[in-house]
């Protein structure tokens, strides 16, 4: 048996304290330090040290991994931090605030070497490895249209925190971020957007909602609505039952559907949809119900970002990879500002 592997949290806010959960409930695993500016609670609560300052806390405590969960205007500055103690890193998602200081990261973790993992965490979850694992067979044949949709209603409370209604917030950044990165992961590169935001719903500095059109290096058509000021069943976290905090889980509704010349795939019920012998419009269509392996999300990563620190194998998304899902936000962005269709940056 290895000896377990050293973990220490920087940020416990609402991500930071479900790291917890799940490193607590790892043999593998030792937490032996939580840094947050703001709060000791969390650690107090575990019984591990607490600082006020992350920096002091690599050099006192010398873990082998962190996990950041801080405000996002902090993630890279801190990850840098963490990078060039040579302190294997799990980021949160977003990777950064803006593409350059992605840039800045990937050159950092480039010239140390040392492993980092982004957060976004969808990727471990059985059901998108099965969902991948049918595009994958050339079932759904030539994919044609992808449909996606994040609607919800975050509570007041959640907007306490200054900093998510703010520049360097708003739904794009914070929740289609993690849509897109699943869709570029089922359904490939996405060669061009346009878009539509607002802020009138709530009025704060950074939009509450946005309409994507996309459209993917295949030759595949999409659509992405999101808003966080909705009353309504359709996202990933009330429909994947992924979130525990997430009241209102509706698994029958789906939030992608995957369009292709052979069949449909609803996401993420996985159920299939093809015809029989004859096809076409005036025929019944055939459903089958897909059957993901046991297991959840956050679990899944905070494994395999043990074996990624262990440098056991590469990280499932590494900076660059989720640097080109932050140009996809960008794009968005400037898309909605300039009214007409943007390619995304290249890194």
């Amino acid at each position: 048996m290895s000896t377990p592997l050293r973990i220490a949290l920087i940020g416990a806010g609402v991500m930071g304290r479900q790291h917890v959960q799940y490193i607590r409930q790892e043999a593998g695993i030792e937490l032996v330090a939580i840094g947050d500016p703001f709060t000791s609670a969390l650690a107090d609560e575990y019984g591990v040290p607490a600082f006020v300052d992350h920096r002091r806390m690599l050099e006192q405590v010398r873990p082998e991994a962190v996990i950041i969960a801080n405000p996002n205007d902090r993630h890279v500055p801190t990850a840098i931090d963490c990078l060039e103690a040579g302190v294997a890193t799990l980021l949160e998602k977003p990777l950064a605030c803006s593409l350059e200081e992605a840039r800045r990261l990937i050159e950092v973790q480039a010239r140390t070497g040392v492993p980092l993992l982004v957060g976004h965490h969808r990727r471990h979850n059985p059901i998108v490895a099965e969902a991948r694992r049918i595009l994958a067979s050339g079932t759904l044949g030539r994919l044609v249209t992808v449909t996606g949709l994040w609607l919800a209603r975050k509570d007041e409370r959640y907007f306490d925190a200054a900093w998510r209604r703010e520049p360097g917030a708003g739904v794009l950044l914070i929740n289609l971020v993690h849509d897109l990165d699943l869709l570029r992961f089922l359904c490939g590169e996405i060669a061009s957007v346009q878009a539509l935001a607002s802020h009138a719903a709530r009025g704060f500095a950074v939009e509450d909602s946005a309409a994507l059109l996309l459209q993917f290096e295949n030759g595949a058509l999409g659509t992405l609505s999101g808003s966080d000021a909705t009353t309504a069943p359709w996202g990933w976290d009330q429909n994947a039952g992924e979130n525990p905090a997430v009241f209102a889980q509706q698994p029958e509704q789906p939030c992608y559907l995957l369009a292709g010349t052979k069949g449909s795939l609803s996401v993420p019920q996985l159920k299939l949809w093809r015809y029989g012998e004859e096809r076409g419009w005036h025929h019944p269509l055939l459903c089958r119900q897909g059957q993901p392996s046991p297991g959840s999300a956050m679990h899944n990563q905070l494994r395999h970002f043990v074996q990624v620190a262990r440098r056991e194998c590469p990280p499932i998304i590494d900076a660059a990879d989720a640097a080109r899902t932050l140009a996809l936000v960008e794009a968005a962005r400037q898309a909605a500002r300039e009214r007409r269709p943007v390619t995304p940056q290249a890194l």
